[in-house]
């Protein structure tokens, strides 16, 4: 298996007792406390951070106008449904 590719290291601080909460899993699970904390940060991207940056990809979209006002579309569901019941 390849490595990743991995960034510039950077400083982070912690809560004492996270700090520890994290020694502890790494030391049980024999792993780094580098692991330990990627794998967390990966958790949390996959869910509350997913949605975060779901958001702002949202946004994003709608500074480039590419969005559909809901009365428009409501219009063509309602045209669409007419049509499926003829």
């Amino acid at each position: 298996m390849a490595k990743p590719v991995l960034s510039d290291p950077i400083a982070l601080r912690l809560p004492v007792d996270v700090l520890a909460d994290i020694e502890t899993i790494a030391a049980v699970s024999e792993r780094t406390r580098s692991w330990v904390m990627v794998r967390a940060m990966r958790y949390y991207l996959a869910t509350e951070g997913k949605d975060i940056l779901e958001i702002e990809r949202a946004r994003e979209g709608m500074r480039q106008g590419k969005f559909q006002y809901m009365d428009t579309l409501l219009d063509e569901l309602d045209a669409s449904n007419k049509d499926d019941a003829a």
